[in-house]
């Protein structure tokens, strides 16, 4: 794998000298396919490099904004199939959302308690810092309505598992960051559609009864399904036997739901009932896909570490056909939205911090705090742009801030992952140094 890394990493340049000089001669038959292929080529590279390996997913979002923007009529339709459909686009943020809660765990939910005020002071910032940025933005950009519908949203979702990797790498407090983005989620399909409702809907039309719909769909079901799964690896014989019966009862429900209930829904229950009967089968379905999935996982006990995987591909994927779809209005306001969602970023992380150790909080904290205020769910917000048909208005936005986090996000967590080695090496010389002057002071 190394090698092949390595051969494409020297591929790149030929192929991108390519690019160039069609570009130079203008001719698009030329320029345009070599400079996707270099692109997608430099990403593999990059894994041959130990710097900039870290890089590589950031590169291949690129590479699906560069291709989106080079051949948007391959990247919207393709014959009869429509990839922006919005029951491809549910299945496939579910899968995305599942990735990501394969690698939460029940456990998380468990710190809640010895981490209170840092949870607090979390979701208070993230919930008022990156919704009041983002409105901020629209007024002073001026974006088209639904444009600045998707700023306002990306600043509307809970934080991303993206937050995790960084303080992790920054070596801060994780156990924090876990925590916060777990309780962001579960209170994300209440804030987040009230929060758009108040900042954005005089852009777009915002139902909040169908937004809390869409991303109890898109983020607690899937996750849901993956904590069942969390659940059975550790289970006792009467925990596994409960779950097994749910098993059951979730898979009668939905063949009912399936033959007879669903028209009975339509025509007796009204439109509140027929949407609790549909939820109500969605949180069946979790139970299926939770334990069916942790039947393939104990026969493939990698499975666990290839579902992120599955779950980057539905970020470059949403990336893709939002590039796609809103090419026209990216070409007009392209740099202007990226300038908007860098200052959104920064500003997310400025305040993070800075409001955290306003609090007492120490920099560690303060560090793991920032990053939870400042990188977004940047799925979530494609997934609920899908669900009302407007990936390349609304989604546009998420399409622009997903690689531009990542980037900043390493970026900074390499900083402060160098200064906490820094730190930590100070302190325990100074602890060596007091220890010396001690026992200086017994031998005098």
């Amino acid at each position: 794998m190394k090698n092949i890394r390595k051969v494409s990493l020297y591929l790149s340049a030929p192929v991108l000298l390519t690019f160039l000089t069609g570009l130079f001669l203008k001719n698009e038959v030329l320029w345009q396919p070599a400079l996707v292929f270099g692109l997608a080529l430099l990403t593999i590279g990059l894994g041959a490099i130990e710097k900039l390996a870290g890089y590589q997913y950031t590169g291949w979002i690129i590479v699906a904004v560069v291709a989106g923007l080079t051949y948007p009529q391959n990247f919207t339709q393709w014959g009869d199939f429509n990839l922006r459909d919005k029951f491809v686009i549910l299945c496939i943020v579910q899968l995305v959302m599942f990735g990501m809660g394969t690698k939460m765990s029940i456990k998380d939910f468990s710190a809640i308690g010895s981490s209170g005020k840092g949870v607090l002071v979390g979701l208070v910032s993230h919930f008022t810092v990156m919704p009041t940025v983002g409105y901020l933005l629209t007024r002073i950009f001026h974006f088209e309505p639904e444009i600045a519908a998707g700023v306002i949203l990306i600043g509307c979702c809970s934080s991303g598992l993206a937050s995790n990797v960084m303080v992790y790498i920054a070596k801060a407090n994780l156990i924090l960051s876990v925590t916060v983005t777990a309780v962001a989620t579960i209170v994300a399909p209440f804030l987040t559609p009230l929060l758009m409702k108040f900042l954005a809907g005089a852009l777009i039309e915002v139902k909040f009864s169908e937004m809390m719909q869409e991303i109890i769909k898109i983020v607690i079901i899937p996750i849901s399904a993956a904590l069942f799964h969390d659940y059975l690896k550790t289970a006792d014989a009467k925990g596994k036997k409960t779950v097994f019966t749910l098993f059951g009862i979730a898979a009668v429900w939905l063949v009912i739901f399936g033959v007879f209930a669903k028209g009975y829904s339509e025509s007796n229950f009204g439109e509140h009932g027929q949407e609790a009967v549909v939820m109500f089968s969605y949180l069946m379905g979790a139970i299926i896909v939770g334990v069916l999935y942790h039947q393939l996982y104990r026969m493939y006990p990698k499975l666990d570490k290839i579902m992120p995987y599955f779950s980057m591909f539905g970020i470059i994927y949403f990336t893709l056909i939002s590039t796609a779809a809103g090419r026209d209005n990216l070409l007009q306001v392209g740099f202007i939205l990226f300038l908007a969602a860098a200052i959104h970023n920064a500003l997310g992380y400025f305040f993070g911090y800075w409001m955290a150790r306003a609090l007492k909080m120490n920099k560690p904290d303060a560090r793991t705090i920032a990053f939870e205020v400042g990188l977004q769910n940047g799925g979530m917000a494609s997934g609920i742009a899908g669900s009302m048909g407007k990936l390349g208005t609304v989604g546009l936005a998420a399409a622009v801030f997903s690689p531009w986090m990542n980037i900043s996000g390493s970026i900074l967590a390499n900083y402060w992952g160098r200064k906490a080695e820094r730190e930590k090496r100070e302190l325990e010389t100074d602890a060596a140094n007091a220890t010396d002057d001690k026992k200086n002071l017994i031998v005098e």
